[in-house]
This record gives structure tokens, C-alpha cells and sequence, in this order.
């Protein structure tokens, strides 16, 4: 039987697809895609599955016994498309299905946390065996900030000296394979996050150390970082949400010291220094 992984093309589900060609034979993998034309690389069976056409799931859900279901990118629409997903999954057969939430969703003050709650819900009532991947905030979010940082000559944020327990994508992915290729995690719920915790202002002066340029942290009013994401084109709704996150993270909303990921991918999570570095590369 096959494993599926939905949004094969994206971020995360590009590497969850390289670390399972390690792991199984190809033709045992299936990338779920919006785009064909986007997977031809992929070297898997690719087959179109748009979260928002219920007609393009169940055929491209056949022969499918685990479903990795990432979830969707689309805030706001994020319930119904995983609906659309699970209602196929059980047409189509599929016994298994691991699925990407949000670190503390039941519990969790982050605005994205609903729609995670409301699906682990769908997958607890639809009769498959589910195993929940509660990922915690990528380093990437904040790393991807790298650039601008050095070039202004400072890092900016409203997270105050909130504890941040992020890790890196590539250590979510292989997460997500281990919970694929192995035994023993029908009916779990793993709150996955990184080892060690850092600030903004911990991150800022990592960034000074290798760049060997001063590059400190400065706390913005929730608003005025809104508005700088803005300035610098970050798209809607993501400048207010951004700086709601990180206001959440100031009292805690991102951090977990349980260690759950490190131990489940057999190895320390990405440190944030490595995390920077490859930030840097294109950069310096």
C-alpha cells in the first residue's frame, strides 16, 4: 500500500517527500499536488489534489493506505478544505492519516489555533487511526528576517523576552517521515517543538556574532511592527497576525521544553546558530 502526502510541493512537503525516497521505494509514495506541472522533480507518483475540489481527492486518493494531510495554507479556509480531505480519505479507503497541527492547539492562544482544534476534532469522529504532529513555530519565520535585519542594522518584533522553542522545517519533516516508516503512533498526539529556546534578543545577537556587525533586537508596540511589516510588503493579514504572534509569544505562546521532537527524530533539533548561518549564505 501507498503513502500520500497532501501540499507535496510546498515547504514542508518537499522534504517530508525527500526524507521518505530514503526511507521506502519510490512507487510506494504519492504526492498530492494542487499543480502537476510543480512536481515533476519530485520523482514520485504525483496526482492532482486541490483541497478545495472535492472531486480531485477521492481518485487521487486510491490505493492509499497512510495519508500525511499538511495543513492547508489557506487560513480562514482551513476547516472545510480538511474536510474535504478526510470525507475522501474514508471514501477512498485510507486507514491511516498523521497530521500537521499546532503546538498546544487545545490550549494554545495563537489565533491559528481553531481550525487545527475544529480538524483534529473531524479526525477524531472519522473513524481513522489519526496520529497528530502539534509542529511548534518554524525557525524559519524568524530567520527569514535575517537579510532585512543585517541591512537595517537591526532585528525588529513584539515578543519582549517571550522564550521561543522553535525548530527548524527540515526537523518537522523528518518527524513526520519517522511517524510514516514506523511503528507504534496510531492514536498519539506528539507536541513537537526545539530543544532549546532563545528571545529575539538572543537571536539578534547571533545574527551580530557571525555577521560581525551590531546588529541588536528592538521591541516594537504590536502596531508599529504591523505597520513595518507592511511597509516592507508582507501581504494581508499577515502583518497584524504576525505581530498578534509575537505578542503571544512574549507570554509564552511558543515555547515547550518537552523535547518531544528531538526524541522522536533520534537526534538534537537544528541549533538556532545553524539556523542563522544558513540564513546568512545568501545574504553576506
Amino acid at each position: 500500500m501507498k503513502t500520500a502526502v497532501t501540499g507535496a510541493t510546498g515547504q514542508l512537503g518537499r522534504l517530508v517527500i525527500e526524507g521518505l525516497r530514503a526511507k521506502m521505494p519510490a512507487a510506494d509514495i504519492v504526492a498530492l499536488v494542487r499543480t502537476l506541472s510543480k512536481a515533476a522533480d519530485l520523482g514520485v507518483d504525483a496526482r492532482e489534489a486541490d483541497y478545495s475540489r472535492p472531486e480531485t481527492l477521492s481518485q487521487s486518493l486510491a490505493g492509499v493506505d497512510t495519508l500525511l494531510l499538511i495543513s492547508s495554507s489557506e487560513v480562514g479556509q482551513r476547516v472545510v478544505q480538511h474536510r474535504n480531505v478526510i470525507d475522501a480519505a474514508k471514501k477512498a479507503g485510507v486507514t491511516r492519516v498523521v497530521y500537521t497541527s499546532l503546538l498546544h492547539a487545545d490550549r494554545s492562544p495563537l489565533g491559528l489555533a481553531p481550525e487545527h482544534v475544529e480538524t483534529e476534532a473531524l479526525l477524531k469522529a472519522s473513524g481513522l487511526s489519526v496520529t497528530l504532529l502539534r509542529n511548534g513555530w518554524y525557525t524559519e519565520n524568524y530567520t527569514g528576517s535575517v537579510g532585512p535585519a543585517v541591512t537595517n542594522g537591526a532585528f525588529i518584533g513584539s515578543a519582549g523576552d517571550g522564550k521561543i522553542a522553535s525548530a527548524a522545517r527540515a526537523d518537522y519533516a523528518d518527524a513526520a517521515v519517522a511517524v510514516l516508516t514506523t511503528e507504534g503512533h496510531e492514536g498519539k498526539t506528539y507536541e513537537l517543538a526545539g530543544d532549546t529556546a532563545y528571545t529575539l534578543t538572543e537571536l539578534a545577537a547571533e545574527i551580530s556574532r557571525q555577521t560581525g556587525k551590531d546588529i541588536p533586537y528592538k521591541d516594537l508596540p504590536p502596531a508599529d511592527f504591523a505597520a513595518a511589516l507592511k511597509g516592507a510588503g508582507v501581504p494581508a493579514p499577515w502583518p497584524e497576525a504576525l505581530a498578534t504572534i509575537d505578542t503571544e509569544a512574549s507570554k509564552g505562546a511558543l515555547f515547550d521544553d518537552g523535547r518531544a521532537l528531538s526524541k522522536l527524530i533520534g537526534r538534537p533539533t537544528t541549533s538556532l546558530a545553524a539556523s542563522v548561518a544558513a540564513a546568512l549564505q545568501p545574504a553576506v
